[in-house]
């Protein structure tokens, strides 16, 4: 059967309702078109996917190059071929045998890929927006899209990840309550030792009940999100050596190469890969950051000279300069490099023989992706693989390889910027209205805080100082979505206000002038930023 046809006309369809957002309600009349060209093209997509899978450690985010061929292009070639196909023994393009088994190997499988990956970039635009509004469509035929993850943008992504992470979730039997009881200070070793013997089934599927030694809160969610955050903030610690700063900004993070001072270090390494997995496990955010090259090698994305710059921005523009100029008689150096750690010198090759090999005009290139792929990953392979080791007992690795490097520092830290706007659009109040002149006040006083203090106020109000990935409308309580809220405090103006993290609520007093509402709130954010008592 020749669908070439169909799928032009599918493809006009789609692209007038494209044109005109108004018509975008007709797409719905197509989606079982839609769905059937994601049938039709699954057995010839997956065969390519299971012989890349089996062949080469496949990166999702590395789509088959499809050249510049358009979707008219390619169902005219699809057209001829099924006319050529009719007077030969060879069934036509997308026919099946006598037996109702498909030919995947004949030369039509190659056309039908492409036809797909082509298909689905031209229309990119309207199948994201069915996904949002239909997010269940990625438990279906559309799940075929994660092959091309480059169509899906970041949320869709998003949609589909978490529905598979509740899939596994629903596979396996209820686990125990996980219980931390950690003093606040020493919260990076105590709930190391806590959670070291734990299965990383455990640690993925079971919930976590935390306390602070010596505090009052009772963990409704809002105890565990101040849990990941201090954890996020004393991993960095460098007493543990774990991480070290990038050269460039100071506040990304890299495995540290020599963190083999701690004797523990790589124990630790698998530590933090399972709390970061399990903060994504459970929507969590964590205020951690690492450098581009690292978050390429928890998905398999190779490094390139391009992610030195974070790492030595001087040695990044010496290849830069390599690359670009011709180095005969310039350059003096042989395929090995020169490292020293406490005093200890020592020579790697970068390649047997390397120490001999003079780097050349001809083989410049080849030095440079040694050199960095020595120094952003060889030098650092234990530490990577051990965070990965803790890393995917709680999340796939095949399941996080649909993101990219951009995509997945969003996924682990939110959304890096505070949109005020939506932030009051997503506000509830209880004995205070919109109008209401204290909420007037606090208002204004968040808009003149600088980012830092808006951090806190977050932090403050519900346990972390970022939101999800979705925006305040997400925010999540003890009881699933929350949204941020302020209650009018009938006691004393010169109370403070306080906060209830697991509810995402500020109890603001009836402050009598703008001027003490924003000292008093900023003397509650900084003096009250971390610790909880019962209400």
């Amino acid at each position: 059967m020749n669908f070439s046809h169909l799928w032009k006309g599918l493809g006009e369809n789609l692209e007038t309702i494209n044109e005109k957002p108004d018509l975008l309600p007709i797409a719905t009349v197509l989606l079982p078109l839609i769905e059937s060209f994601m049938v039709v093209s699954k057995p010839y997509v997956m065969v390519q996917h299971k012989h890349e899978n089996a062949s080469v450690n496949l990166n999702l985010n590395e789509t088959p190059s499809v050249g510049q061929k358009t979707v008219s292009e390619l169902l005219q070639q699809q057209h001829q071929r099924a006319l050529a196909s009719s007077r030969a023994t060879s069934p036509p393009l997308g026919a099946t045998t006598a037996s109702g088994s498909q030919h995947p190997h004949q030369p039509a499988l190659s056309l039908n890929e492409e036809l797909f990956f082509v298909f689905t970039e031209e229309h990119r635009k309207i199948l994201n927006t069915m996904v949002r509004h239909n997010p269940s469509l990625m438990s279906g035929s559309f799940s075929l899209l994660i092959l091309n993850p480059k169509v899906l943008e970041f949320d869709c992504k998003r949609t589909y990840f978490t529905q598979q992470l509740h899939r596994r979730s629903r596979m396996h039997q209820p686990h125990p309550t996980l219980q931390v009881n950690v003093r606040r200070q020493y919260v990076f070793e105590e709930s190391f030792h806590q959670l070291h013997g734990r299965r990383g089934k455990d640690i993925a599927f079971a919930k976590l009940n935390v306390r602070f030694t010596d505090e009052e809160g009772v963990d409704a969610g809002g105890v565990t999100r101040e849990w990941f955050s201090v954890l996020a903030r004393q991993m960095f610690n460098p007493d543990y050596a774990l991480f070290k700063p990038s050269a460039v900004d100071k506040i990304t993070y890299q495995p540290n190469r020599a963190s083999w001072v701690n004797p523990d270090h790589l124990s630790y390494f698998k530590f933090v890969g399972r709390i970061i997995g399990k903060a994504i496990h459970d929507g969590r955010l964590m205020d951690c950051y690492f450098t581009r090259s690292f978050y390429k090698q928890l998905i398999d994305v190779p490094v390139d000279y391009k992610d030195m710059e974070a790492f030595d921005p001087d040695l990044h523009k010496s290849l830069v300069w390599m690359l670009n100029n011709d180095i005969t008689d310039i350059i003096d150096e042989t395929f090995s490099i020169e490292t020293e750690d406490f005093g200890e010198k020592k020579t790697i090759e970068l390649k047997p023989g390397g120490a001999e090999l003079p780097v050349t005009e001809e083989n410049k290139r080849e030095y440079v992706d040694l050199l960095v792929k020595q120094k952003l990953t060889t030098a650092i392979k234990q530490q990577i693989d051990a965070f990965m080791s803790g890393f995917n007992e709680v999340i796939p690795k095949e399941l996080i390889r649909i993101f990219n490097e951009q995509e997945l520092e969003l996924l682990i830290s939110g959304l890096p910027d505070i949109d005020i706007d939506d932030w009051k659009n997503n506000t509830e109040y209880v004995n205070y209205t919109s109008s209401s002149t204290q909420i007037q006040w606090f208002w204004r006083a968040i808009r003149s805080f600088s980012q830092e203090e808006k951090a806190k106020v977050i932090q403050f109000a519900t346990g972390t100082s970022k939101v999800p990935l979705e925006g305040f409308a997400q925010l999540q309580g003890s009881s699933g979505v929350q949204k941020f809220n302020i209650h009018k405090d009938f006691s004393s103006t010169l109370r403070l206000p306080s906060a209830h993290t697991c509810f995402n609520q500020v109890d603001l007093p009836e402050y009598n002038s703008y001027e003490q509402l924003r000292s008093q709130l900023l003397t509650a954010i900084s003096e009250c930023g971390t610790g909880f008592g019962l209400a």
